[in-house]
C-alpha cells in the first residue's frame, strides 16, 4: 500500500501563486474584454412568425414608436424587421419589439457606439465601433435575440449597411467587406492596412462612393487618384480568395465627374444579372437620367428621370414584389427586374416603399398610396397623421403592420 502523498510547504505556495495568477488573468480579461461590456437578454419565448396580411388595410393608425437612429437612411436601406420582429437600434443598444404592441421581446447592449443594424437570413446583423472602426459584427437571432456569429476586421468610421439575402454588404469611404450568413468574409474590397499578398487589390486610394450586389454579382462605383471621373466595376462577390477581387469589367463612366474637390454624386442605383443602373446627374444641358451598363462597364443605354428629380444618394432600389422601386428625390421609379428597364413612376412620393397584400404601399404626403404592382396606377390612399414631420420616409412591412423610417424615429401603424 502506497503511503499518502504528502504536500510540502513549497507545494502549497506554488498552489497560491497559481491561484492568484489565474484569478488577475480572469479579471484582466474580464476587464479588457468584450464580455465586460455586453449585456445580452434573450426572449422567454420566441416571437412567433408574422403571417402575411391578407388585404391592405383600409385605415392606419400609429401603435407605437421607438428612436432607432442606428437604421435611419443614411446607415441601412429601411426599417430592420426579421419574420417576426422589429428590431430597433439606438445608443448602444439592439432591441427586437413585438411588431404590433411594441413591447420589447430581447435586447443586446454594448458600451460601444452602435453603426448600423440590418436585417438579413432571419436575423439582426449589429455593428458596433473600435478602435479599428465599426469592425465588431454580431449577428442575432430575429424571433430569441439569441447570439449567433461574430467577427472583427478593420473597417472606415462609419459605414452602411445591405442585404441582398446571399450577402451582407459593410461599405464605407476607403473599405467594403461582403459576409455570407455565419459572418465568414467572402469579398475584401478598397483599403487594405496591412495586406497579406501586396498588390491583390486593383486599385488603392480610392473613395468609394456606392455599391450594390447580387449572388452572382458586386457592383463598386468609386473616385480614384487621378482618374476624371468615378470609376465602375464589377465583380465576383465571393472570389477564390477573399483578399484578391476577381474583376469582370471596369470602366471610367465620363459623365460622372467630380466638381472640385467633391466626389461626383452619381450613384450605383440596382444591379440585375451583370446590368448595372447608375443614377447620372444633370450635366451639359443633359436631365437627371439612369445609364445601363453591362458586365463589362460599359454603357448599353440611357433614359431620362421625370422632371424635378433630385435623388437622394443613400436610398438604393429594393426589391417590391415584381418590380424593383426607387426614390428618386421627387418620386418612385420603377424597373424591369429582369433588364433595369423603366416601367412607370409615382411621382410625389417621399420613398420606395414595400408591398402588402399583392399591393404596394408608397408613403405619400398627408397618408400611404396604394399602388398596382403592374400599372404603377394607384388605387387608393391611406390617411396617416406624421404631425409635423415631412422628410424622406422608408417602409418595412411585417404581417399587418407597416414600419415607418422618419428621421431618427421608427413608428409602427397597424
Amino acid at each position: 500500500m502506497l503511503a499518502p502523498e504528502r504536500r510540502t510547504r513549497t507545494d502549497l505556495v506554488v498552489a497560491a501563486v497559481i491561484a492568484v495568477v489565474v484569478v488577475v488573468a480572469a479579471s484582466i480579461a474580464w476587464f479588457t474584454g468584450d464580455a465586460r461590456g455586453t449585456t445580452s437578454i434573450p426572449a422567454e419565448e420566441p416571437l412567433p412568425r408574422a403571417e402575411p396580411a391578407a388585404a391592405v388595410p383600409t385605415t392606419l393608425t400609429e401603435l407605437w414608436r421607438a428612436p432607432s437612429a442606428a437604421t435611419d437612411s443614411t446607415r441601412t436601406p429601411f426599417p430592420v424587421v426579421t419574420g417576426s420582429t422589429v428590431v430597433t437600434a439606438d445608443g448602444g443598444a439592439v432591441l427586437g419589439r413585438d411588431p404590433r404592441s411594441g413591447e420589447q421581446s430581447w435586447s443586446y447592449t454594448r458600451d460601444l457606439p452602435l453603426c448600423s443594424v440590418v436585417a438579413s437570413w432571419n436575423t439582426a446583423v449589429a455593428v458596433y465601433r473600435d478602435g479599428r472602426g465599426c469592425s465588431q459584427v454580431t449577428e442575432l437571432d430575429g424571433a430569441t435575440g439569441d447570439r449567433k456569429a461574430q467577427r472583427t476586421s478593420d473597417a472606415d468610421d462609419a459605414v452602411r449597411l445591405s442585404s441582398d439575402g446571399t450577402y451582407v454588404t459593410s461599405r464605407g469611404d476607403t473599405r467594403m467587406e461582403l459576409w455570407r450568413s455565419d459572418l465568414v468574409r467572402t469579398l475584401e474590397y478598397g483599403r487594405v492596412d496591412a495586406p497579406v499578398n501586396p498588390g491583390s487589390q486593383p486599385r488603392t486610394g480610392c473613395t468609394l462612393l456606392s455599391s450594390a450586389s447580387t449572388n452572382s454579382r458586386t457592383a463598386v462605383l468609386e473616385q480614384c487618384p487621378g482618374e476624371p471621373a468615378a470609376r465602375l466595376s464589377l465583380i465576383n462577390p465571393a472570389p477564390k480568395d477573399a483578399s484578391e477581387p476577381e474583376e469582370y469589367g471596369s470602366a471610367v463612366v465620363p459623365e460622372l465627374v467630380p466638381e472640385s474637390d467633391t466626389p461626383t454624386a452619381g450613384r450605383i442605383i440596382a444591379i440585375t444579372g451583370s446590368v448595372v443602373a447608375l443614377w447620372i446627374p444633370a450635366n451639359n444641358g443633359a436631365p437627371d437620367r439612369v445609364g445601363l451598363y453591362d458586365d463589362a462597364a460599359a454603357r448599353t443605354s440611357e433614359f431620362a428621370l421625370p422632371g424635378g428629380s433630385s435623388p437622394t444618394p443613400n436610398f438604393p432600389a429594393t426589391k417590391a414584389g415584381s418590380v424593383l422601386t426607387w426614390f428618386t428625390g421627387a418620386g418612385v421609379q420603377a424597373f424591369d427586374p429582369d433588364n433595369l428597364g423603366p416601367l412607370w413612376t409615382v411621382p410625389g412620393a417621399l420613398g420606395n416603399g414595400a408591398v402588402m397584400a399583392g399591393r404596394l404601399l408608397v408613403p405619400v404626403p398627408d397618408g400611404i398610396s396604394v399602388v398596382d404592382l403592374v400599372t404603377g396606377v394607384s388605387t387608393a390612399d391611406i390617411p396617416v397623421d406624421r404631425g409635423d414631420y415631412d422628410g424622406p420616409i422608408q417602409i418595412s412591412v411585417i404581417g399587418d403592420v407597416v414600419v415607418e423610417q422618419r428621421g431618427s424615429d421608427v413608428v409602427a401603424l397597424g
